[in-house]
């Protein structure tokens, strides 16, 4: 069973804003949900997953709704790994300030700064993420071989 929280978030405004077709930064329909271009772009190609329907938390979804959220997930990852040229993908979910469900898929590069390449990305100043902010003229060559990628590994509905 699914539980279908009403629109109270962010996450639920963004999901709300794909279905409508206004959302720029939409890259994709996925079974699960929809993949999207972060809010910031200081490491290139960083995305999220977020569940359409929206839940609150992982733990909401039951059987397979729950593992196709995952599949999907790693899905992105390693669409954003194959375009990207990442040494690695992070994923997380944390909910912590907004209880609805949404999977961060953060691109890790063999160029970040030295004291911060292998924690995590929320250590990085406020500015780094501010000052790339994201942009659909500079992202949309990304968002394009993120769909691109998508589209060749049969993901995309």
């Amino acid at each position: 069973m699914i539980v279908v929280m009403p629109h109270q978030t962010l996450i639920h405004q963004r999901v709300a804003e794909c279905n409508a077709g206004t959302n720029p930064k939409a890259l994709a329909r996925m079974t699960s949900g929809w993949a999207v271009l972060g809010d910031s772009q200081f490491l290139k190609g960083y995305c999220l997953l977020l569940p359409d329907p929206v839940v609150a938390h992982l733990n909401d979804f039951a059987g397979e709704a729950r593992q196709q959220f995952m599949d999907d997930m790693a899905a992105l990852g390693d669409a954003v790994l194959a375009v990207t040229g990442a040494l690695r993908i992070n994923y997380e979910m944390l909910g912590n300030l907004q209880p609805a469900l949404h999977a961060h898929v953060f691109p890790r590069y063999d160029d970040e700064p030295e004291d911060l390449r292998t924690k995590a990305v929320w250590l990085y100043p406020q500015t780094a993420w501010e000052q790339t902010a994201f942009d659909l003229e500079r992202d949309r060559p990304v968002m394009d071989a993120i769909r691109k990628e998508l589209i060749a590994m049969n993901r995309i509905t």
